[in-house]
């Protein structure tokens, strides 16, 4: 008896483990949060008649991606500006922000970023390191005049940290992060995204176990869900899948990624965000043992970030008044 015990044991263990997996992978995935406001709502106030034509970039996959281009207002453009939007939206977002820009003399690139908008399928992407290669890919078609700087909302401002710590990183002259995602789990985040985001733990930690054991295939699956309103869900993109919410952030090893940056790098933050706390964000950056400079915006929240007048004169001034170093470095 004894003898047939220790030989069904294994069996049984196996099969129980293998049974908790799939229920992870099948049920263990992420559920909507409720329809956060303060999110939802300050879009509802962009004028987008004036929205420039989407036009398209081809990436290595020969996959068709989208951006907007808002060239210069001025003979003479100033350089350029990419700015990447944040998490769920798409470049729409960003428009505001960009027509400012342009308006102080820069050629402003937006692309949908793949898995949003008009670029590629929805909330999802082939591999981890995709996004990465697809802006690189950008940058060679496009060729968007220098000095170039890089810069990211919200999830947007935390690839753009990714991008700005990797072996590619000297294709910017500078990196602007703007209210950035860090980690999930740094002291700048506050818990949850203060309501915006659903993360579906017991498929999200199957996967981070088995892309370990370089098992991929099902990278696919949601692990992400946000807090938007029924009609922006249909839209934007309500979920991400694993391999999109890994990529479109930096790497976990986040204050290595800000070790390995060498061009000059400024952060903005609204005083009064919801998913971030301000004042957190100059010593996340020292304990990494990187001074960077950081400004908090006062009275604006996480998404007046890039709409409110105060605070897109701000950014267009960190962007203008210090671009003259990116060349000097």
């Amino acid at each position: 008896m004894s003898t047939e015990l220790h030989t069904v044991m294994p069996v049984v263990v196996f099969l129980v483990g293998l049974a908790v997996v799939a229920w992870a992978l099948v049920k263990g995935g992420p559920k909507p949060p409720p329809p956060l406001d303060s999110i939802n709502e300050p879009f509802k106030s962009i004028d987008t008649s004036d929205l420039p034509p989407l036009e398209r970039f081809t990436a290595r996959d020969n996959t068709a991606l989208a951006y907007r281009l808002y060239p210069s207002r001025v003979a003479k453009a100033r350089g350029s500006v990419v700015l990447i939007h944040g998490s769920s939206a798409s470049g729409v977002s960003m428009h505001t922000l960009a027509k400012a820009l342009a308006a102080a003399a820069y050629d402003v690139y937006v692309p949908d970023v793949r898995g949003h908008g008009e670029s590629g399928r929805k909330g999802t992407i082939a591999y981890i390191g995709q996004l990465e290669d697809d802006l690189s890919d950008f940058l060679d078609e496009v060729q968007p005049r220098g000095p170039r700087t890089l810069a990211g909302f919200s999830a947007g401002g935390g690839f753009v940290l990714r991008y700005a710590g990797d072996a590619r990183q000297l294709a910017f002259e500078r990196y602007v992060l703007l209210a950035p995602l860090l980690h999930h789990n740094a002291p700048s985040t506050v818990p949850g995204g203060g309501g915006w985001v659903s993360v579906g733990m017991p498929r999200t930690i199957v996967l981070v176990l088995l892309n370990k054991l370089r098992i991929t295939v099902f990278n696919h699956l949601h692990t992400v869900a946000f807090a938007l309103a029924p009609l922006a869900a249909a839209k934007l993109t309500p979920q991400y899948s694993y391999n999109l919410m890994q990529n479109f952030r930096p790497h976990d090893h986040y204050r290595a990624n800000i070790r390995a940056t060498r061009r000059p790098l400024e952060v903005l933050v609204g005083a009064n965000d919801e998913a971030f706390y301000a004042e957190a964000y100059a010593g996340e950056f020292v304990d990494a043992g990187r001074v960077v400079p950081v400004t908090i915006v006062p009275g604006v929240g996480h998404i007046g970030l890039t709409l409110e007048p105060a605070a897109v004169a701000e950014i267009v001034a960190v962007v203008s008044e210090r671009a003259s170093e990116a060349v000097v470095s």
